[in-house]
């Protein structure tokens, strides 16, 4: 990999981590642009550690909130808040985490076409909108019950689609059952914790049983430039959520799919 490559790819997965406008579809473009070659499973492994680095030193606090409630109030008939969102975050988790170790091999060999990428950034872009206006958020975090949490982490498992986007389609499930736009974005970045980091283990463990050459230089600067640009991501788009909605990251997957259709199919 050259640098521009490197640039591009970890500032694109430390982005699309987190907004809701798949990863997938925006990995294609590059490649089939400039005609690169599949970046590899330890390039891949670098960006996840750089993306789960952003998360979890963002949430930092939260994070240690979350732990510090589970192991304290998590086992009582009467947990606190955090202790009852750690299990909303470790029980909605389940079904993406089943559903990737049932189906991942058949998506990978059935459903990674341009086509399919195409489809699924404007259906979901779409789903993305109505949810975001049919909605009025009135539900914070405190108020999250735990068949809400569930049926996110069922949406989540969409998200093994190709083109799909994991936070879009949290967030998208979030506000349908009426939580604000900032608590919605917050448990779906907070939903990615043990996600990202179970993917980055299997990548790992992965990498670990394959032979060949690995580029230093190419891996500690993917790390770097993803979490860098997956930190900057997640402060302004909390900081902005409440004052721009949903509809420009709507309008943007609308316009992505289109151009896929336009020259890649």
């Amino acid at each position: 990999m050259d640098l521009i490559e490197v640039i591009v790819l970890a500032v694109l997965q430390g982005l699309t981590e987190f907004l809701p406008i798949s990863s997938s579809a925006h990995l294609i473009l590059p490649s089939r642009m400039f005609g690169w070659e599949d970046q590899g499973l330890a390039f891949d492994v670098a960006v996840h550690v750089g993306t789960l680095a952003a998360v979890m030193l963002y949430f930092r606090k939260d994070i240690s909130g979350l732990i510090h409630g589970w192991v304290t109030t998590g086992f009582t008939r009467q947990p606190d808040n955090n202790g009852r969102l750690a299990w909303y975050v470790g029980l909605a988790t389940i079904p993406a985490g089943l559903a990737g170790l049932l189906f991942d091999d058949w998506i990978e060999a059935n459903l990674r076409s341009t086509a399919v990428i195409a489809a699924t950034t404007i259906g979901f872009g779409i789903l993305l909108g109505i949810s975001d206006r049919v909605r009025q958020g009135e539900v914070s975090l405190a108020g999250m019950t735990l068949m809400m949490a569930l049926v996110i982490g069922v949406a989540q498992m969409f998200a093994l689609i190709p083109g799909t986007s994991r936070s879009g389609i949290t967030i998208t499930a979030a506000l349908f059952l009426g939580l604000q736009r900032v608590d919605a974005a917050r448990f779906s970045f907070l939903l990615s914790v043990p996600l990202i980091l179970a993917a980055g283990a299997l990548k790992t463990l992965d990498l670990v049983q394959e032979a060949g050459p690995v580029d230093w230089r190419a891996l500690t600067l993917g790390v770097a430039i993803s979490a860098v640009s997956a930190w900057v991501c997640i402060y302004y788009f909390l900081a902005f959520i409440n004052r721009i909605g949903m509809m420009p990251f709507v309008v943007y997957r609308l316009i992505l799919g289109a151009v896929l259709i336009a020259f890649f199919i």
